[in-house]
């Protein structure tokens, strides 16, 4: 399998031939429907590794993942995280249940808070008290960004890797799973990625039938134009 691991964003794919950056960002989409094949594990492995390489405030590095494998690990993620009412009624749940990985992406406050309370970021009043004002201090939440970053990365390296993957946020269950899968107090669920081989039978997003801005009208340059 070593010819098939990316090493870094368009690298190789499974089913052969590359990717450049910018074409994995123009095909990327959003898969919630699955086969129930599995990947193999060091192609996962090869992947989470490469998206931690992502960006990190402070070389502090507060941002892990949590790789659930298999019918009975990513279980614990679906049976904390959804109701039964929710899976019967949606019409995803099946096809997103067959996804062979769900990656969880997470991220310690306390861990960027200590990292600024370092000699060289002392001065910026962001580590921990009394020298520094604390999580609370922060104008924005980077550990939240980095996290997004490391998101992101792992998104463009299934795209390149020839994998379909979807982000779940997160909005019910974070403590439960957190703690039954072992994780140390401090830790916060950003969201999942969940990885494998699109199925083709996905349910289009209504979403798609917004109305909204394109690209041209969200890019400003000098100051803001338009609405």
């Amino acid at each position: 399998m070593a010819n098939l691991v990316p090493t870094a964003i368009g690298g190789a794919r499974l089913g052969g031939g590359s990717l450049e950056v910018g074409e994995s960002i123009r095909r990327r989409r959003m898969v919630r429907s699955f086969e129930a094949r599995d990947v193999p594990r060091d192609v996962v492995d090869a992947l989470v590794l490469d998206a931690l390489r992502s960006p990190t405030a402070g070389n502090a590095r507060g941002v892990a993942w949590l790789v659930l494998q298999g019918p009975e690990e990513t279980a614990r993620y679906w049976d904390l995280t959804t109701t039964e009412a929710w899976r019967a009624a949606s019409r995803r749940w099946a096809g997103l249940a067959r996804a062979p990985v769900v990656a969880l992406s997470l991220t310690s406050p306390e861990v960027y808070v200590d990292r600024y309370g370092e000699p060289d970021k002392e001065p910026s009043g962001l580590g921990p008290p009394p020298a520094g004002g604390g999580e609370a201090a922060w104008p924005v939440p980077y550990w939240f960004g980095d996290a997004a970053f490391s998101t992101m990365a792992l998104l463009l390296e299934a795209e390149s890797a020839g994998l379909g993957a979807c982000f779940l946020g997160n909005f019910r269950g974070e403590a439960a799973l957190l703690a039954a899968l072992g994780v140390p107090p401090g830790w916060r669920l950003f969201g999942a990625v969940l990885l494998g081989h699109p199925d083709g039978a996905d349910h289009r997003s209504p979403s798609l039938d917004r109305v909204r801005p394109g690209g041209a009208q969200r890019l400003h340059r000098g100051r803001w134009r338009g609405p």
